[in-house]
This record gives structure tokens, C-alpha cells and sequence, in this order.
């Protein structure tokens, strides 16, 4: 009862942030200079690209239509019971028919489902409750009839959400995967790909559990490109990827893997459904909220506060702190030379950056792009940075990402920290911690990648 009740404040109280936030930049663009609280307009565009993948707000647009059987709903990731909620709110109002289903998200993230059974697991490295509400979701949809109709509610965060080994393998096997794909450094789209030949729910294989009944996933995408196969590794969504892509992918990454992983991806028992499975002929997918959707909401908002506004990709991958060094360079640019834009100007960017672990600090991809941007931009006047994960969670910590400016790397080291050291041992979260600097929504409904927005005003 009590997480109900805190679930249905925060949730209120971000409605009010937001709209409370809206108003501030009206009044930016009427009354004041944004560079009088840059931080404050940032937060605002911020609120704006996550409003725009609001479940709430979107998903009526997608619902199929009602079967003449059954209606079994399964949903996996951060965002997974507010598309629930949203979705059953939907249903009720436009189709009216029975609902069921089962859904699995991080701790912390529920919300109230009337029709569902909403069960919490951890992220980013599986547990036991993960694991059982992977069976619980198989069973759900097993001895199904082609009368009856499966929807999907998916986000990231399900890969973490949903362990489910394969027989010979153990929750501590797909533990042990997790945490040096989480340690490796490669792109989101190469770890689901060694996830999928490791696993009997993803890779389309929910979904090939459903025949004979139509599976339709609706899907929130925090993948760069919105290739839906690799959102939550595509629990309903097959590829063409095949294990030896997997076994490239560990090759490359130099991933120390178990023995008994390694002997099942190198055997036939790890193949993963192809597109073109005859269980898979009748199963359809929807992205109804992305990263490009968010990142053009919020450059509305700036426009209409009177900034010209660039996006600079919706897609950015690779090292956090590489991808800090090139927006910090750009940045830089526009500052001294007004090139390649004139300021004052905002650059926002979406996508993933990863973080290839050397030590043992806290922290997450956006603090780390955060310090490594720091230290490239300290003395300089006129930027300021807000770089955080839309889901509201970066990493293992509360915060969602933090604030920087010309000064944060002065600040850090006036706090007795030298932020070259706290980079290099992947600590970013204590640095900015340490003066304040941590950025905190709190969860937020949905889960459509990192937001990064960079204001140079000069």
C-alpha cells in the first residue's frame, strides 16, 4: 500500500515539475536571459523530452484490435508497469475487453496495475526474482490459442530483467555474462547479441512461446537506430544474428566467460529464432516512443524560448569520456570562433555511450561523459551541461546524471578531489557528489536513453 501511494506522489509531483518547468521557459523567453539559470533551462528540456515518451500520453495510438479469445499481457524493463497502467487505461476506454498478464520491472519502478501482476527484479545484474518472473512470463503465454492475442510491453532494462539460462547453464552463468558485458565496454546492440544465445526468452523466443497465438510488442526504444530486435534483446523480436556473432562480439571485447557458457554458445543448442520462423509469421512490433521523438520535443521547447538549437545525433555510441572529448572540443569551437555555430546555441544529442570499467567507483555513462567533459571545459565561461539517462536512474546510484560547467573541475579539486584520478577509477558519481552537482528526478515512467543537452551562451 505504502509503494502505491509513494508511486502515485512521484508521479504527481514530476506532473507538477513538468509543468511548473514549462512555464519557467515561457517566462525565459519573455522576462529573462537563459544564461540568469542555465541549469533551470536545461532541466526544463530535459522534463520536455521525457514527457514526450510518456506512455500515458502515446500508447492509445497503438493498441491492436481485440481478439475473439484471450488477451495475455507481458511487459519487461524500467518503463514496463507505467506502459502497463497506461495501456490498460487504454484498453479499458477503446476496447473494454478482459485483460491479463504479468510484468516484470527494476526495483523501485512499480506502479499499480489493476489487470497485471507487477513484480520488481534488479537491474543492472539479474537476481533471483528475475529469473522467476521470466518463468512466470513463459507460463503466461504457453497453451495459447491462434483466438487468443499477446501483447508485449517492452523497454530497456529487460535484458538485466528477464535472466532465463539455457538447460546446463545457471542464473550464476548468465550473472557472470552480465557483469562482463557491463565491464566490457561494447555497444548495447553487441551485448544483446551474446544475451539472445544465452537465454530461452529472448531473441523472439517469448514470442515463438505464444504461436499459435499473435504476439504484438509495443515497444519504448533506448536502443541507437531503433532497431527493436535489440530492445531488451528482442524477447519478442528475432534477427539475423547468429552465435557466431556472439562468439566475434566476446572475441573482440576479450570477455573471460565460463566455461559452460562458452561450450553452449559453440553449440547448436544456443541457435536463436530467424525472422522468418513460421511461429513468428504473425508477430508484429510498434516503437511508439525513441530517443529522436524526445530530442525534437525538446528542441521545440528551445526554439520557442528563442535559442537556435542543433541535434547533433539521436545515436551517439561508443566510450563515454571519447564522446565527452568531441562535444567538448565542438563546444569549445563555438565558444572562441562561432563555428561551426554561432552562439548562443544548444547542441543536444541522444544514444548510449558505454564504459569500459578500470577501477572500482560509482558511477554510470553520463557522469563519466560528465567529468571527462569537465576536465576538457574547465575555465571556460559560457558552457553548461546536463547529460542524464531519461529512465531518471544512471548506473547503480539514485541520481539520473548531473550538471557541468567551465568551473566543475575547479570545484572538484577545491573539494580536495583531483577529477583526473576519479575518471580514470570510473568514480564520476563521488566527484560530483562530493559539491552538489548530481542531477536527481527520480524514476520516470520511461526509458528512452541518455539525454544531452549542452548550452554555450559565451
Amino acid at each position: 500500500m505504502f509503494g502505491s501511494i509513494h508511486n502515485m506522489m512521484c508521479q504527481e509531483l514530476n506532473a507538477f515539475i513538468l509543468c511548473l518547468d514549462l512555464s519557467v521557459c515561457q517566462a525565459y523567453q519573455k522576462h529573462m536571459s537563459i544564461s540568469d539559470d542555465p541549469n533551470r533551462f536545461l532541466t526544463t528540456l530535459f522534463h520536455a523530452a521525457v514527457d514526450a515518451a510518456d506512455p500515458a500520453k502515446i500508447i492509445s495510438d497503438y493498441l491492436p484490435m481485440a481478439p475473439h479469445g484471450r488477451t495475455i499481457v507481458v511487459g519487461a524493463g524500467k518503463a514496463s508497469s507505467q506502459m502497463g497502467k497506461a495501456f490498460e487505461e487504454a484498453w479499458a476506454r477503446e476496447r473494454g475487453t478482459p485483460l491479463e498478464g504479468v510484468i516484470v520491472t527494476r526495483y523501485g519502478y512499480a506502479c499499480e496495475c489493476k489487470n497485471f501482476e507487477v513484480l520488481e527484479a534488479a537491474h543492472p545484474v539479474p537476481d533471483e526474482a528475475g529469473l522467476a518472473g521470466s518463468k512466470r512470463l513463459i507460463n503466461a503465454v504457453s497453451n495459447l490459442t491462434e483466438d487468443d492475442l499477446v501483447v508485449a510491453l517492452v523497454s530497456g532494462g529487460g535484458s538485466s530483467l528477464l535472466p532465463c539460462p539455457p538447460e546446463g547453464l545457471t542464473l550464476a552463468d548468465e550473472i557472470a555474462v552480465n557483469e562482463a558485458l557491463l565491464a566490457s565496454g561494447a555497444p548495447i546492440s553487441a551485448m544483446n547479441t551474446v544475451r539472445k544465445h544465452m537465454s530461452r526468452i529472448k531473441g523472439g523466443r517469448l514470442a515463438k512461446a505464444a504461436y499459435p497465438a499473435k504476439a504484438v510488442s509495443l515497444l519504448v526504444s533506448d536502443i541507437p537506430g531503433d532497431h527493436p530486435q535489440y530492445i531488451a534483446s528482442g524477447p519478442t523480436v528475432a534477427d539475423h544474428g547468429t552465435r557466431d556473432d556472439a562468439l566475434a562480439i566476446i572475441s573482440q571485447y576479450e570477455m573471460q566467460l565460463p566455461q559452460a557458457v562458452m561450450m553452449h554458445i559453440n553449440s547448436e543448442a544456443a541457435n536463436a529464432p530467424l525472422p522468418d520462423d513460421e511461429k513468428l509469421a504473425k508477430a508484429e512490433h510498434y516503437i511508439f516512443a525513441s530517443a529522436s521523438k524526445s530530442l525534437e520535443a525538446a528542441q521545440s521547447l528551445a526554439l520557442e524560448a528563442g535559442i537556435d538549437m542543433y541535434i547533433l545525433s539521436d545515436a551517439i555510441e561508443g566510450e563515454a569520456r571519447e564522446a565527452a572529448r568531441t562535444q567538448a572540443a565542438i563546444s569549445k569551437e563555438i565558444l572562441l570562433r562561432d563555428r561551426p555555430f554561432k552562439k548562443p546555441v544548444l547542441l543536444l544529442s541522444g544514444g548510449e555511450t558505454t564504459v569500459t570499467l578500470r577501477g572500482n567507483g560509482k558511477g554510470g555513462r553520463n557522469t563519466e561523459f560528465l567529468l571527462s567533459m569537465a576536465i576538457e571545459i574547465a575555465g571556460e565561461k559560457g558552457i553548461h551541461v546536463l547529460c542524464a539517462d531519461t529512465d531518471g536512474i544512471d548506473g547503480s546510484e539514485d541520481n539520473a546524471g548531473a550538471f557541468v560547467n567551465g568551473d566543475t573541475a575547479g570545484l572538484i579539486r577545491g573539494a580536495g578531489l583531483d577529477p583526473v584520478a576519479y575518471l580514470q577509477n570510473n568514480d564520476a558519481w563521488t566527484a560530483f557528489e562530493k559539491i552538489e552537482a548530481l542531477f536527481i528526478p527520480g524514476p520516470t515512467g520511461t526509458n528512452v536513453n541518455d539525454f544531452r543537452a549542452i548550452l554555450i551562451t559565451g
